[in-house]
């Protein structure tokens, strides 16, 4: 059997690069990135530019990801079942819950959002679909890191990034949290990732009961929890019941 291919590994390791960070990158950011002479790098560069994967603003010269991967995301996101089976359950939640509605799935130590059901009404709200939220301090995370589905990525970072000072940082104070949550089968997010806004999510299970996904709502705080800031159990409900129906259709035998 062939081995792997060193041109496409470095084009590939490339474009995680760029996907990785907040802002373009240069020729020798790449180049130094990953242990590229720069000739090899701006071969590969220019080859993936020309396939319209990457583009370089005219002024400074830096690299980006290109409009062509959006439209290859979108196309897996089409074809994801997860995602296909989510949908008419996820507008029904939004709908009865008045709130923002999310699927999530594990992807590289974060949650990627592949669906985002817009909450109903007129207020100003952005697309989140293909956002990376983290594990520890979103309501989705916290379901697939106490299922299983994913884990933290403890060698990347020094420690667990605090977004509040509600954030659970402590890894025994997250490990009690997750165990909490695989007990009572779903999990809340209370000001952890922003002030003044929470969140809860329920596991999505597929063929022979292991968790695959999780679908969660969102919205402001008072909405989502009482005068104690303790979430709404009809909310609780809602959200459960969702997660069952989407696990019904993927095959689940027990949720």
């Amino acid at each position: 059997m062939a081995g792997p291919v060193q041109s496409i590994e470095r084009a590939a390791a490339i474009l995680r690069l760029l996907a990785g960070g907040p802002r373009r990158l240069g020729l020798g950011e790449v180049a130094a990135s990953l242990g590229l002479a720069k000739g090899t790098a701006h071969g590969i560069l220019r080859t993936l530019q020309h396939v319209d994967f990457v583009e370089q603003d005219a002024t400074t010269g830096k690299y980006q990801l290109g409009a062509a991967l959006l439209h290859l995301g979108t196309s897996y996101l089409d074809v994801n079942e997860l995602r296909s089976r989510s949908l008419n359950w996820a507008d029904a939640l939004a709908a009865r819950s008045g709130e923002a509605v999310r699927l999530g799935t594990p992807l590289e130590g974060q949650v990627l959002i592949v669906h985002h059901v817009f909450r109903p009404d007129d207020t100003f709200q952005t697309l989140d679909v293909g956002a990376l939220l983290p594990l520890h301090a979103s309501s989705l995370g916290k379901v697939l890191l106490a299922f299983g589905t994913a884990a933290v990525e403890t060698g990347r970072e020094p420690g667990l990034e605090a977004y509040t000072r509600h954030t659970l940082v402590d890894p025994e104070g997250l490990a009690r949290a997750l165990t909490e949550v695989r007990e009572a089968g779903w999990a809340a997010e209370i000001q952890e990732m922003s002030m003044g806004e929470a969140g809860l999510a329920a596991p999505i299970r597929g063929h022979g009961g292991l968790v695959v996904g999780a679908i969660g709502l969102s919205g402001p705080v008072e909405r989502i929890c009482d005068g104690r800031l303790h979430p709404r159990p009809p909310l609780i409900s809602l959200i459960r019941e969702a997660a069952r129906a989407i696990s019904r259709d993927l095959g689940a035998a027990r949720w």
